[in-house]
């Protein structure tokens, strides 16, 4: 067994930091996220014409929001599963998450490119689209993150509770 000492410097000697970020980081990446639904949001609501390419658009954004979401996590589970030297999904899957996130980008970025509307208002929808996106992957990331950190703290703390209790 240890003494209390010989505990302390052990715990001292591998010390771990877990990443967290920062509040104002956080803040930043929720605050995009959420100009960049309202921007969509916005020139969805007044898009001129049909409402049958309303609906379309809606469904485009909406699809590829689901589809960032997807790919985010695919990629996230592959890079950590290869860091672990196993295999985390089939190649069906992997075909299926990239061409959705293709298939989803594409078609939304085809409908956009036919519909008749002015140029400009063409222009708004697919640079707030397209932010959106990239929001969409960054929240993704943001989010995981503090999973992670989440679970690295709850895993130290079981041990340090393991520790104490292997001590007494």
């Amino acid at each position: 067994m240890f003494n209390h000492s010989s505990q302390e410097t052990m715990q001292a000697s591998k010390t771990v930091l877990i990443h967290r970020d920062s509040k104002a980081w956080s803040l930043q990446v929720w605050l995009s996220f959420a100009i960049a639904i309202f921007v969509c949001a916005v020139g969805l609501a007044y898009l001129p014409g049909q409402d049958l390419d309303r609906a379309f658009m809606v469904m485009g954004y909406f699809f590829c929001l689901s589809a960032a979401f997807v790919l985010a996590k695919f990629v996230r589970d592959n890079e950590r599963a290869q860091g672990e030297a196993r295999v985390a999904d089939t190649p069906m899957f992997k075909f299926v998450v990239w061409g959705g996130f293709f298939l989803a980008m594409g078609l939304t970025g085809w409908g956009l490119a036919r519909m008749d509307v002015n140029e400009t208002y063409k222009a708004f929808l697919g640079v707030s689209w397209l932010y959106l996106i990239t929001c969409t992957f960054t929240l993704a990331k943001t989010l995981r993150d503090k999973h992670d950190a989440d679970v690295g703290e709850a895993r130290l703390q079981g041990r340090a509770a393991r520790v104490d209790a292997v001590a007494e």
